[in-house]
């Protein structure tokens, strides 16, 4: 279908109809409206789905505001729902967290630190250990703002090159490893073996996570956007990155679209909307080939079941103004506007009037 400019307009039921979708990443620039849109996809996805599973790695969560509904860290049922189920968790781990789990001292925390990114990527394949332990049609991640989100899609390949680099220390210095642990006072149980070992036993998943992420049939990401230069510019980034990661990405959702609608006479919306204008005509020129959602700009927070399930139409179908510029119930439409504006003004001129 195409929009009054010219332009191609598009909507999400691609996401929906890929039958084989297991992960379906939602992520773009802070304050785009992330969570707002990975939840609706959530949702449209439950309706088409056996079970569906979102989980929030933005360690700002947001996906309890946007449900109105306390999350943890366990998959918890979303009222209203039978097969939507919602987790918050935090991607990263911190030194003391290391120790506590695994037993290791300053030494080993150290190396594990040696290796940049090793220690977050080894708490994500945890949590990505016990999500595929969990039998969920298709799990839906409400990112971190991008530079997080690049560095989360890089864990499965730092925990390689990490993995990579202790077993050739292994192989290189033998038993010194472990005479090492036992003189910084550490036990068996969490001397090089145990870590080798827990190590190794993650090899497997991680592989098998990286070959889905890389597999278009099982993996895509949504940029969500606003139509602004900084939003376009971090839109560019994530999609050359996503490219150079190998992981598909089709499709773009601009979000906070300013529609010439209701006989806007404001001339500061008016400049807004001329500047976003500029800014869709590149989104369209750069991503010819993408499916691109423009989502309008609302006078209120979509929070709660009801307000998330209201606007997902707009992820369905092209939004259309209620009435075409031009035409007789546009300017009846202004006219009606105007009527009320004025009528406003003469109750409030006549209240001046009565001091």
């Amino acid at each position: 279908m195409a929009s009054d400019d010219g332009l191609s307009e598009g909507t999400v039921k691609n996401i929906l109809d890929q039958e084989t979708l297991k992960w379906v990443f939602v992520g773009g620039k802070g304050g785009v409206g992330k969570t707002t849109c990975s939840s609706i996809l959530s949702i449209l996805l439950s309706r088409v789905r056996s079970s569906v599973l979102i989980i929030s790695t933005d360690p700002a969560h947001n996906l309890s505001d946007a449900f109105q509904q306390r999350f943890t860290k366990a998959p918890t049922l979303v009222n209203g729902f039978t097969n939507l189920y919602a987790m918050e968790v935090d991607p990263t781990v911190e030194n003391d967290d290391l120790r506590s789990v695994d037993g290791m001292d300053g030494f080993l925390s150290d190396l594990a630190n040696a290796i940049p990114g090793i220690d977050e990527a080894m708490s994500f394949a945890e949590m990505l250990k016990l999500v595929q332990t969990m039998d969920y049609s298709v799990i839906v991640f409400d990112t971190a703002p991008t530079g997080h989100t690049l560095r989360l899609l890089q864990f499965p390949a730092t925990l390689e090159k990490g993995l990579a680099k202790v077993m050739a220390l292994k192989n290189r210095f033998g038993g010194l490893f472990n005479q090492m642990t036992h003189m910084f006072g550490v036990d068996d149980e969490f001397g090089e073996d145990a870590i080798l070992g827990k190590l190794d036993g993650m090899k497997d998943v991680i592989e098998q996570v990286n070959r889905q992420f890389k597999d278009p049939d099982l993996t895509t990401f949504a940029c969500v956007c606003i139509p602004e230069f900084l939003s376009l510019y971090e839109t560019e980034r994530l999609v050359q990155e996503l490219t150079k990661f190998e992981i598909d990405t089709h499709n773009i959702i601009i979000n906070q679209v300013l529609f010439d609608e209701e006989g806007v006479e404001s001339k500061l919306l008016k400049a807004r909307m001329r500047m976003q204008q500029k800014y869709l005509d590149q989104f369209y020129m750069l991503y010819d080939d993408f499916h691109i959602t423009k989502l309008p700009l609302l006078p209120q927070e979509v929070c709660g079941v009801e307000a998330l399930k209201s606007f997902s139409d707009k992820f369905l179908s092209p939004y259309k103004p209620p009435f075409t510029k031009g035409t007789v119930e546009e300017v009846e439409q202004r006219i009606s506007i105007l009527s009320t504006q004025l009528k406003e003004a003469e109750r409030e001129l006549d209240k001046l009037k009565r001091g």
